[in-house]
C-alpha cells in the first residue's frame, strides 16, 4: 500500500522533530515545519534521503563545518543551509 502525500509529509515533519540529537531536532524540526508542507514529491525524496545521512552529518553540512558529498547536494540541502530559525 502506498503512503499518501499528506501522511508522508506528517511522517517527515515528525521524524525531523525527533532525530535523536537536540541540535538537529531544533534545526530540522523548524525547517520541516516551514518547508515540507510545500515540497514537491521530488523535494520530499531529496529531504528523505538527506535525513538518512544521520544527525552529525546533517548538522555539519547545514552549518558549513563540512562539505556534503556530491550525492547529498540538492536544492533541499541548499534551503537548509540558508534556513534561519526565527524566534
Amino acid at each position: 500500500m502506498s503512503e499518501s502525500s499528506e501522511a508522508r509529509r506528517k511522517r517527515l515533519i515528525h521524524r525531523s522533530l525527533y532525530t535523536g540529537m537536540k541540535e538537529t531536532d531544533i534545526l530540522l524540526g523548524a525547517f520541516a515545519k516551514a518547508h515540507v508542507p510545500s515540497f514537491t514529491s521530488e523535494q520530499l525524496d531529496m529531504y528523505e534521503r538527506l535525513l538518512e545521512a544521520g544527525d552529525p552529518n546533517i548538522l555539519d553540512w547545514a552549518t558549513g563545518r563540512a562539505s556534503a558529498p556530491a550525492d547529498q547536494e540538492s536544492e533541499v540541502l541548499t534551503l537548509l543551509k540558508n534556513f534561519k530559525i526565527v524566534q
